[in-house]
């Protein structure tokens, strides 16, 4: 089972918090829905700005305690090498996660040959 090792941070940088998880989109999802977790709402933890995807749940749990113990700076270094700009990786997640999605056969609007006046 896939598991991922992630780095989400505040809007200012602040805070960095490392965490592992099996489910990228739900964890997300749990941070946007309890915003005063783990700080006040200054300083909430909202912006997924590095993540791996790692094959087994034992390898990621051994990467998850390895860039736990990090410093700061070689966090920094680690997200700087994928996310120059520190931008906000949700949103990709979200539109990959779409794509994924076959859509309804019932939402789509009909598909209709258009009808042309004929001049005589």
């Amino acid at each position: 089972m896939k598991s991922f090792v992630y780095i989400i941070t505040d809007r200012n940088r602040k805070n960095l918090h490392v965490g592992m998880c099996s489910d990228l989109l739900k964890t997300i999802k749990f941070y946007s829905e309890m915003p005063t977790l783990f700080f006040d709402s200054a300083n909430q933890l909202n912006r997924l700005v590095y993540f791996e995807e790692i094959n087994t749940e034992e390898q990621a749990m051994a990467r998850f305690q390895q860039v736990s113990t990090f410093t700061r700076m070689q966090k920094e270094k680690m997200i700087r090498q994928v996310n120059t700009d520190w931008i906000d990786l949700t949103a990709g997640l979200n539109y990959e996660s779409g794509i994924r999605v076959r859509p309804s056969v019932y939402g789509r609007p009909s598909i209709q040959p258009t009808r042309r006046a004929v001049a005589l």
